[in-house]
């Protein structure tokens, strides 16, 4: 004899967001020092540019990466 089972509701899970992209910079500076940012608040490579940029002043160079 076979039992009836009830048929579990499956349950609404929220809908999450997919991750922002974080990003590392590398920069130099004119005098020769070198520093790295880890940039998490930037929507695409252009504005984790423009945040370090604006954060640090004068730099001589600028090396955005996507971190894994």
């Amino acid at each position: 004899m076979q039992t009836q089972q009830k048929r579990v509701k499956t349950r609404d899970l929220p809908v999450s967001r997919a991750p922002r992209p974080e990003y590392v910079a590398a920069i130099r500076y004119p005098d020769g020092r070198r520093d790295l940012f880890h940039i998490r608040n930037a929507d695409n490579f252009a504005d984790a540019r423009e945040l370090v940029i604006s954060e640090v002043g004068d730099v001589l160079s600028v090396m955005i990466a996507l971190r894994h």
